[in-house]
């Protein structure tokens, strides 16, 4: 490997340890403890080398809802590819949509600002137009043989959202109820969904 190479690799390897730093710290303190003076201690860089590598906080936070919205797609689509069938694959999706939530919690909320201190950046993050679309184009097969116009489609992926990133809010701000009840009330409302638009 020549030098040039060595170099953006070594600095590949301190964004990604600054990264995972940060939402270390975000796990441990929440969005609002997180600075950069804090995470330039916690790695033992000095603050101008965190600067190097990101302008701000905000940067920062961009870009790890940028890699959870990213994580989120390769896990939705690993469980739409299991299934043929557009029900089926709706189903799969959404499950594990939500088993993201719960296995990456502070990185869901970051992504989502769902109670934290931090601002939304959502709109920030192309990517975050991927798991969308992807949830449309089942959608749009749900539909057939109908023809279904793009707020249609819009309308009925927000339908599911909704609903879906409720019950995953309620239960990160105060869990009340098992992971099996979880279950059976996101299947439900999946099913329920499912068949307004078939039925």
């Amino acid at each position: 490997m020549g030098s040039k190479e060595r170099i953006l690799r070594q600095k590949d390897d301190t964004r990604r340890k600054i990264l995972d730093a940060a939402l270390d710290m975000i796990k441990c303190e929440g969005c609002d403890a997180l600075s950069m003076r804090k995470l330039a201690e916690h790695i033992e860089y000095t603050a101008p080398a965190i600067y190097e590598y990101f302008e701000n906080k905000d940067a920062l936070y961009v870009e790890l809802a940028r890699n959870g919205h990213l994580k989120l797609v390769a896990m939705v689509k690993i469980a739409k590819d299991a299934h043929t069938g557009a029900v089926q694959q709706m189903e799969a999706m959404w499950l594990a949509y939500w088993s993201f939530a719960i296995t990456y919690k502070e990185l869901y909320q970051l992504m989502f600002a769902v109670g934290t201190g931090c601002c939304p950046v959502e709109n920030q993050i192309s990517e975050a137009k991927l798991f969308p679309e992807m949830v449309s184009d089942v959608i749009r097969m749900l539909y057939l043989p109908h023809e279904a116009s793009g707020e249609e489609i819009q309308k009925k992926y927000y339908t599911y959202w909704a609903i879906i990133h409720g019950l995953i809010a309620i239960n990160m701000i105060q869990l009340t109820r098992d992971e099996k009840m979880n279950q059976e009330i996101l299947i439900d409302a999946i099913k329920g969904i499912n068949a307004l638009i078939t039925g």
